[in-house]
């Protein structure tokens, strides 16, 4: 019974996050929450507490699947930095007008750009979650760099805020309805960055 509990919570979770990634915390109605994870309002306060709890639990859900597709892609390669570049390209590649995703723009961008002013524990969270994804970034390029892969004088904290300020405008770019070709240009581009910073080219 509780590994089928689990289950359902996990499944409902998933559905929380479609719905949230689409339409917003402010713009998910409680009816249109009962509605995507099919469950009646009692058992969804008896499972995640509130709407808030739940949004919090989808957000982080978001998050952590974000760093674990960062992570396999730079599982794939040798090297760190082809890595962090077929990452960028992969990114670009999934903003598509024929994504499958419920938004072209990120979650977590979209919900500090929401909730800044109206609901401070939320941007709290997204902030948090944004200054991890930006540590993870700094990380890799460290151990890149420890390795020999970019020049001495790469800094490492400045290129990781570039590498992410640039992954979160090309999320909000797709969401001008860009074409696959327009996004596929811009994740090479952004992976020409790190060539910049390569010892070797």
């Amino acid at each position: 019974m509780a590994r089928h509990a689990r289950y359902e919570r996990k499944v409902a979770l998933e559905k929380a996050v479609g719905l949230f990634w689409e339409k917003g915390y402010h713009g998910s109605s409680m009816k249109q929450i009962e509605h995507a994870l099919d469950m009646r309002p009692g058992s969804i306060y008896a499972t995640f507490g509130s709407k808030d709890g739940l949004f919090s639990e989808a957000l982080a859900s978001y998050a952590e699947r974000g760093g674990r597709e960062m992570a396999a892609h730079l599982e794939q390669y040798d090297s760190i930095v082809d890595g962090l570049q077929d990452y960028l390209r992969t990114i670009a590649a999934s903003c598509g007008p024929d994504t499958e995703a419920p938004s072209r723009a990120c979650m977590i961008v979209k919900t500090l750009l929401e909730s800044s002013n109206t609901h401070s524990e939320l941007a709290v969270q997204a902030n948090s979650i944004l200054s991890a994804i930006e540590h993870a970034l700094k990380a890799a390029l460290e151990q890149a760099k420890s390795r020999g892969e970019l020049i001495s004088t790469a800094d490492c904290s400045r290129l990781a805020r570039l590498l992410q300020a640039q992954i979160m405008a090309l999320r909000a770019m797709a969401e001008r309805g860009l074409t696959s070709e327009q996004l596929k240009a811009l994740g090479d581009d952004m992976a020409a960055i790190l060539d910049g910073y390569r010892t070797h080219h």
